[in-house]
């Protein structure tokens, strides 16, 4: 059967969000040899499934041939640079047959730092204090989108800037949705029986939920004044 470009994508796309990871890889034997000449988005939705396969299987070298060989997109970074760090830290944990901390993670994430094809450029700081961390945490788990006034609550209470409060919860958010496709690629497989054949003791990178499960919460613990309650999921509007 022939596809065409659209079918393909849409296959690619369709497969990869679902974590069909045994079908997907089925279909993919089923194409020609990736080329120059397919359109840009195909060829990117073909090896993004590509990366994720070979992630699935396991086969890691494939995975960092592929993310360095091709200029992805901006909007399929995030996934492919969980792919990135959680091959390179399961690789690490199997040569030293323990679970990363996170000093650990640093190193690992300092040895093997993400190719330009599937990083902007940005800068993303780690080091921000446990107390800090911990801080931001609670309030996420409790309420994922604080408003204007409370991130600045909260960047006086984690001694923080209100921009680095603002971009750690956009991130987070971000992470959460990325590690549920990531987390995807594990736990469904339509079409085999793998499950849980690479586990990682990432917890930083695979939270307990996603953010679409913090719809409505109960109020964060106060900060300098207790925050306005919140009656509707409608009140999460500021990012």
């Amino acid at each position: 059967m022939i596809f065409t470009p659209e079918q393909v994508t849409c296959v690619c796309e369709v497969l990869l969000q679902r974590g069909c990871m045994d079908r997907l890889a089925s279909f993919l034997h089923t194409l020609p040899p990736v080329s120059s000449s397919q359109c840009f988005g195909e060829l990117e939705s073909v090896l993004k499934a590509k990366a994720a396969v070979a992630f699935h299987q396991g086969h890691f070298s494939d995975l960092y041939t592929l993310l360095e060989g091709f200029p992805f997109s901006p909007r399929s970074h995030p996934l492919l640079q969980q792919l990135w760090l959680r091959a390179h830290y399961m690789e690490a944990e199997r040569q030293r047959g323990r679970p990363l901390g996170a000093v650990g993670k640093y190193r690992v994430r300092r040895k093997f730092p993400l190719p330009h094809t599937i990083w902007d450029g940005e800068e993303t700081s780690y080091c921000f204090k446990e107390k800090s961390r911990s801080i931001l945490r609670e309030w996420y788990h409790q309420r994922p989108y604080p408003s204007t006034r409370e991130k600045r609550e909260l960047a006086v209470a984690t001694g923080l800037t209100s921009v680095q409060v603002s971009n750690w919860f956009k991130n987070r958010r971000q992470r959460d949705r990325t590690t549920d496709q990531v987390t995807s690629f594990q736990t469904k497989h339509c079409g085999g029986s793998s499950e849980g054949t690479y586990p990682s003791s990432d917890n930083n990178l695979s939270p307990s939920g996603s953010p679409h499960r913090h719809c409505c919460h109960p109020t964060p613990p106060p900060l300098f004044h207790p925050p306005p309650p919140h009656h509707s999921c409608g009140a999460h509007t500021n990012v």
